[in-house]
């Protein structure tokens, strides 16, 4: 059974932030918002602290089990979509990466819990509430929990410490960061590549499936199936209502349209006649490694230079981020020069 995204947000987030890839949007990236007001409501710490045996690290005296290492490492690999390594030194490099991470966690988790937060108890159970409804019964939900080895409890715990450390990344970063009113121009005239609109074609496609498996017999069926619906277009048939009618392609639902296409993403032969026709018109029986196909052109579009009026403001989200990114590990260096910070056993034995 799935566990609840929160419980992945604080060790997946600070991971995103941290490691912050170009061309994202600031919605993607900036961390939430929450007003500052009335004092936070008070945080408590997890139920069961870590036997001496099991902590391999300690960050101001407050512990980091094995188990914790181990289960941040999971989401690691999950959040990356990359299966777990079978290599001892991966292993180690994985288990590291996500020590190392769940120190970050904690040394910003201490700097923010002197903040206070407007709401946070408010937004903890709302946070609980959607988690919990995504479960469909509160059954469902305990026994996910119960799987993380948390208790409902210690899950709003975590939420709370999430929203602290957002908050306070939001407040003693992000908030602090200006950009001059030229560095997006100047970004923008300086990576003209990242601004190209490449040539584009819209059309439709009636396919008459017959792919590697297919034997000759097979084939020459269909060829001749492709070669009479297209005597039927050319006399005037509905090449939608065929297309619905005939196709082997999924697209036949929409009357064959594939939507917008650039050079590349299909096979070679369909992308050299769509590209070639004029607006309106329809091909011959094209042959490509999938079957027998009728294209038909709804026109092209020139490449061009998205002009910067409409990327500014993407432009701005991701200068921002990066420049969030670089503060905010700046910040995290910071606060390990003036912790204490102990690494008591390896991450992995």
């Amino acid at each position: 059974m799935r566990l609840p995204t929160e419980l992945k947000v604080s060790i997946a987030a600070l991971a995103a932030i941290l490691t912050i890839p170009a061309g994202v949007t600031a919605a993607e990236t900036t961390p939430p918002n929450p007003a500052v007001a009335t004092p936070a409501a008070t945080v408590t710490a997890p139920a069961a602290a870590p036997t001496a045996s099991e902590v391999v690290a300690t960050v101001n005296g407050v512990a980091i089990s094995r188990a914790e290492v181990e289960q941040a490492a999971r989401m690691l690999l999950a959040q990356s979509r990359t299966p777990a390594p079978t290599d001892p030194e991966q292993q180690r490099k994985v288990q590291d990466a996500a020590l190392n991470l769940l120190i970050d966690q904690e040394l910003l988790y201490q700097a923010a819990k002197g903040l206070t937060v407007a709401d946070l108890d408010k937004q903890v159970e709302e946070k609980f509430n959607a988690a919990q409804a995504r479960f469909g019964t509160p059954e469902a939900f305990e026994q996910a929990l119960g799987q993380a080895g948390l208790t409902g409890q210690e899950f709003k715990d975590r939420l709370a410490r999430d929203l602290l450390i957002a908050s306070y990344i939001d407040q003693e970063v992000t908030a602090k960061i200006t950009l001059a009113p030229e560095q997006a121009k100047q970004f923008y005239d300086a990576n003209p590549d990242k601004f190209t609109q490449p040539e584009s074609v819209k059309a439709s496609h009636i396919l008459i499936g017959a792919d590697a498996k297919a034997t000759p017999e097979e084939k020459q069926a269909a060829q001749k199936k492709a070669n009479e619906i297209l005597a039927k277009i050319k006399g005037g048939a509905d090449f939608a209502e065929l297309a619905r009618a005939e196709s082997t392609c999924p697209s036949a639902k929409k009357g064959g349209d594939l939507g917008s296409f650039g050079r590349g993403q299909m096979v070679k032969p369909f992308e050299e006649v769509a590209f070639s026709l004029q607006d309106g018109a329809v091909s011959e029986v094209v042959e490509t490694p999938f079957g027998y196909h009728i294209i038909k052109s709804q026109g092209k579009t020139a490449g061009e230079t998205v002009p910067f009026a409409q990327v500014e403001e993407k432009i701005k989200s991701l200068l921002k981020n990066e420049e969030v990114k670089k503060q905010l590990v700046a910040r995290i260096e910071a606060l390990k020069q003036a912790a204490k910070i102990e690494k008591t056993a390896p991450a992995k034995s």
